[in-house]
């Protein structure tokens, strides 16, 4: 990780929690999630600096989000993180997809 503060223009993305306010450690799966899922292109490349590839896919991987389009969420998965071998369960993931209630 090469910094330390998450940057204020990052608000409107991490619109939850006051970016002050977050560690990027103990906050990483919140705002790589957020980033991933409703980021700008400069808010990714932002996390590609910050985070190393192989902690955002552990992120991605263990922590699902169930926050993302189908199409950010495919995008996200196999281009930028190049899991497209990885059998991610989509329902985890996509907004518009209903989870199974047993």
């Amino acid at each position: 990780m090469n910094q330390k503060k998450v940057p204020k223009r990052l608000q409107s993305v991490l619109w939850s929690v006051d970016v002050k306010h977050l560690d990027i450690e103990r906050d990483r799966g919140y705002i790589i999630h957020q980033i991933l899922s409703h980021g700008r292109m400069e808010d990714i490349l932002w996390l590609l600096k910050t985070y190393l590839k192989k902690e955002l896919r552990t992120v991605f991987i263990t922590i699902p989000y169930k926050d993302y389009d189908a199409s950010r969420f495919y995008f996200i998965k196999d281009y930028l993180l190049n899991l497209s071998a990885t059998k991610l369960n989509k329902k985890y993931y996509v907004k518009n997809i209903p989870r199974d209630i047993r």
